[in-house]
């Protein structure tokens, strides 16, 4: 094995390629902070789930975002993924993550980034739709 070949394999160890989905989040966070949105976790993994993004916006709500990356839009728009049961499934996260941490009086709010990044293209494209969705489920915390 040649030095070219040796090195690009302890590269590619050292540095390994992000999933197109780790991607996008990355991106979405990067798209959050230069609009004056401060994240608090990314990835946070709870019972029942992740939430891929937890910020608080500039007017200190606390937004919970799901991001969801494609590479075309061809099969349909990458919010459209996030159904009811999933809006389900991360009113029940959210919940879960606003009493662990003592938040439950805060406004809160969740939000849907899309971002499709074709393969070869250095930059996404990213659409942010802000109150994606009213807290869904039973219980007399959401309707």
């Amino acid at each position: 094995m040649g030095v070219g070949a040796v090195f690009s394999h302890w590269l590619s160890r050292a540095f390994p390629k992000q999933t197109l989905g780790r991607r996008g989040e990355a991106a979405a966070a990067r798209f959050l902070k230069r609009r004056g949105y401060r994240i608090v976790a990314r990835g946070q993994r709870l019972r029942g789930g992740e939430i891929d993004i937890v910020a608080v916006a500039p007017n200190r709500t606390i937004v919970f975002v799901e991001v969801k990356t494609r590479e075309t839009d061809q099969l349909g728009h990458p919010a459209e993924a996030v159904n009811a049961a999933k809006q389900r499934r991360l009113t029940r996260l959210a919940v879960t993550y606003l009493k662990c941490r003592g938040l439950l009086e805060y406004a809160s709010r969740f939000d849907v980034i899309a971002v499709i990044w074709p393969k070869g293209k250095w930059f996404p494209r990213i659409e942010h739709f802000e109150n994606a969705f009213e807290a869904v489920g039973k219980g007399e915390l959401y309707s």
